[in-house]
């Protein structure tokens, strides 16, 4: 038996096991090497989209470094095997600057340089991170981080645009107005959220601040905000708005439509609203689509 130094690094992991490369057959020089993936033949089907998901990536949202989970992927022809996995990751790279600007003009970029690399007719991602931003109390105007979660889904083809999507998550308060009609005094309140996904008109013009037009017609709809810091008289504030501003799932979802129907940078939606029943085990919603 051999007889192994185990002061050493090599000597302990031959002890565990690990022995010396074989002398291999098969090239080693890339050139030389078979592309599987680039096989052609008839593979019976066209296949929509292929590519990488439950990427964690860092990405920039206005002024914050924040971690995106990324899908992309692109189409494929029926008579190729495969696709090159490792070019999704180089063309996010072409626009990684400590992190990947999470705009549509950016995904837009990456999404042309993945179809060319691939040399194939479509390409899409989606993008969901956390959008930080500083929000002041309705009072005192002391400022705190606040967020929200928000998706940009982009499909793009050799003829445009297939696909544009923008999506949101906002946490609001709700106040039942039922309660409120039939109790001596004050009534329940819980903390809802409203999650939406826009379909983006790709011909109109997208405003800048489209994420706080977006915030703002989600939580202005609600019984009260939420904020990062309360004083008394910010809390005064809340507890008081949201009890002048009694909100069913149903109330709010059809409130919230209304103010989406007027946005012209938006043709259709689906829309949920949720409450954390706080009188129930259970959660009451409401959901709607539309399209102009």
């Amino acid at each position: 038996m051999e007889e192994l130094d185990l002061t050493t690094r090599e000597g302990r992991f031959r002890h565990f096991g690990s022995v010396d490369p074989i002398e291999g057959m098969k090239p080693v020089e890339k050139e030389m090497m078979v592309d599987l993936q680039s096989s052609k033949k008839d593979f019976l089907f066209e296949v929509d989209s292929v590519g990488i998901n439950n990427l964690s990536y860092p990405v920039i949202i206005g002024d914050f470094q924040s971690v995106g989970t990324f899908e992309l992927a692109t189409s494929l022809r029926k008579n190729e095997k495969g696709i090159n996995m490792s070019r999704i990751l180089e063309s996010l790279e072409t626009e990684n600057n400590s992190g990947v600007p999470l705009t549509f003009d950016t995904l837009e970029k990456v999404l042309e340089i993945l179809r060319n690399r691939m040399h194939q007719e479509e390409a899409e991602v989606t993008a969901d991170s956390k959008w930080y931003f500083s929000k002041p109390s309705p009072h005192t105007q002391l400022a705190g981080m606040a967020h929200a979660d928000v998706k940009y889904s982009l499909r793009i083809s050799e003829s445009g645009t297939e696909r544009k999507q923008l999506g949101m998550t906002a946490m609001v308060t709700t106040l039942c107005p039922c309660s409120k009609e039939i109790s001596e005094y004050s009534a329940h309140n819980q903390r809802g959220y409203v999650k939406v996904l826009l379909d983006i008109d790709p011909d109109a013009e997208l405003p800048e601040n489209h994420k706080e037009q977006l915030y703002e017609v989600l939580e202005i709809n609600a019984s009260s905000q939420l904020y990062p810091i309360l004083k008394r008289t910010d809390e005064k504030m809340v507890t008081e708005r949201a009890y002048e501003n009694p909100r069913f799932v149903e109330d709010l979802i059809r409130l919230i439509a209304y103010d989406l129907v007027e946005l012209d940078w938006v043709k259709g939606f689906e829309l949920e609203c949720r409450n954390e029943e706080s009188i129930h085990q259970h959660d009451a919603f409401s959901r709607m689509s539309y399209q102009k």
